[in-house]
């Protein structure tokens, strides 16, 4: 019996494959491990290429993605921020409906939105309801909206701030973790 120790995932499923009476040969075991370790860095590339093939999970393949919609990333921006722009501009294709300025807004607040619509004044109003203040890239998502809504429409933006009821509720601790953007438009 030797100590050699099969660490690899795709050996330890090839030597169970085998009859018992290879499973303490030194050679098979070497043999398995450097197949297993084969075997799991070819899987591990088949997983990151199809991660690649999805917005949400693409990394090093972002760019490839913002070129396919002509998205211009800026500098520095987080990869979310950059996967949120991608991901507003695949849902901001087809017929304008109120329907489709939700499917963009959400692309990039990934939280609870309203989106409502005041015929007198032809203006859509998204209102940001599970999230305190603007959100970080806000300014992205006015691009895409304006780049999805008729130019005879208008669009305002409504963000939910701290209220005198919610502060009065919290402890001194809880307070001095919020920002000063969550309490009123005006701070920051």
């Amino acid at each position: 019996m030797s100590d050699f120790v099969i660490t690899s995932d795709a050996g330890k499923d090839m030597i169970e494959e085998l009859p018992a009476v290879y499973g303490s040969v030194l050679e098979v075991q070497v043999i398995l491990q450097a197949e297993g370790t084969q075997f799991d860095q070819l899987q591990s590339d088949l997983d990151d290429q199809l991660a690649q093939r999805f917005v949400g999970s693409a990394t090093w393949s972002i760019e490839d993605w913002e070129e396919e919609f002509g998205i211009v990333p800026a500098a520095g921006q987080p990869l979310e921020q950059r996967r949120a722009i991608i991901k507003a501009k695949m849902r901001g294709y087809g017929k304008f409906t109120g329907r489709l300025m939700k499917n963009v807004a959400m692309a990039y607040e990934n939280g609870e939105i309203d989106v409502s619509f005041n015929p007198a004044s032809s203006t859509f109003t998204i209102r940001f309801i599970s999230t305190l203040g603007a959100p970080p890239n806000i300014n992205d998502l006015q691009k895409a909206i304006a780049e999805i809504v008729p130019s005879h429409l208008l669009v305002s933006y409504s963000y939910r701030y701290l209220t005198i009821n919610e502060v009065n509720s919290m402890t001194i601790n809880e307070i001095e973790n919020h920002p000063l953007s969550d309490f009123a438009p005006f701070l920051d």
